[in-house]
């Protein structure tokens, strides 16, 4: 299995640099047999109805790549929690759970986008259940989109605010629910995104690989080939 896993694009309109980057990306990598895209794909995601320009972009290019016989699989994240099924079926895809479970490398691994593992962060756990909810979903898919895409830009100015305010460690992962979480599932590696902190951690139960978030200048993949994985990182064209 050729795989690789990304996270933490935050595509918007103003990072044209990285959906140039993506394009690339995918260009570069005809032979992968599969995508997996760990949250965080687009720094907003107002719902699957969503129409702006670059929704429909990405999902073309999605499309694409799929239709050409690369599996797709996509994890929400904390900035897109509202993306869904009518979104991968869209792109010919599969909306993975919060956890899931698969073999990578010829071992049973864990993927997911990993805002659930930062557990010392409580006022942002409360958030993220709330947000999360079949209620509050579907009440904001009530609003119109114009509506949506405002609360979106005060979430985001809100979160902006409080990450201000919190002490480093607190927004990275909790080492003992990495390691209950491990236990739970019987496997040795994990993989997420999410804490843009990108790096590959030796655990007593295995490793536990971050992906790292791509900027105007850089992005990072997780390379599966063979039994092989390789954290890698590459500059983007301008």
């Amino acid at each position: 299995m050729h795989r690789l896993f990304i996270s933490d694009l935050h595509l918007s309109e103003q990072t044209p640099s990285i959906e140039t980057g993506l394009n690339d990306l995918i260009t570069r990598e005809r032979g992968v047999e599969s995508l997996v895209i760990l949250g965080d794909f687009f720094e907003a995601w107002v719902g699957d109805d969503d129409d702006a320009p670059l929704a429909l972009r990405a999902k073309e290019l999605l499309r694409r790549v799929s239709l050409a016989g690369c599996e797709i699989l996509v994890c929400r994240g904390n900035r897109d929690f509202m993306l869904g099924e009518q979104f991968a079926a869209d792109i010919g895809g599969t909306l993975l759970a919060d956890v899931t479970a698969m073999e990578i490398a010829g071992a049973p691994a864990l993927v997911l986008h990993g805002d659930t593992l930062c557990t010392d962060d409580a006022d942002y756990q409360q958030f993220r259940t709330l947000v999360h909810s079949p209620d509050w979903q579907a009440e904001m898919m009530e609003k119109s989109i114009g509506e949506r895409r405002e609360l979106a830009l005060q979430l985001r100015a809100l979160s902006i605010d409080a990450a201000s305010n919190k002490a480093e460690d607190i927004m990275d992962v909790n080492t003992a629910a990495v390691a209950k979480l491990m236990s739970e599932h019987n496997v040795a590696t994990i993989i997420h995104g999410h804490t843009h902190r990108p790096a590959r951690h030796t655990l007593a139960a295995g490793e536990r690989i971050v992906l790292g978030d791509w900027t105007d200048q850089r992005g990072w993949l997780l390379r599966e080939n063979g039994g092989d994985l390789s954290l890698e990182h590459f500059n983007l064209s301008h």
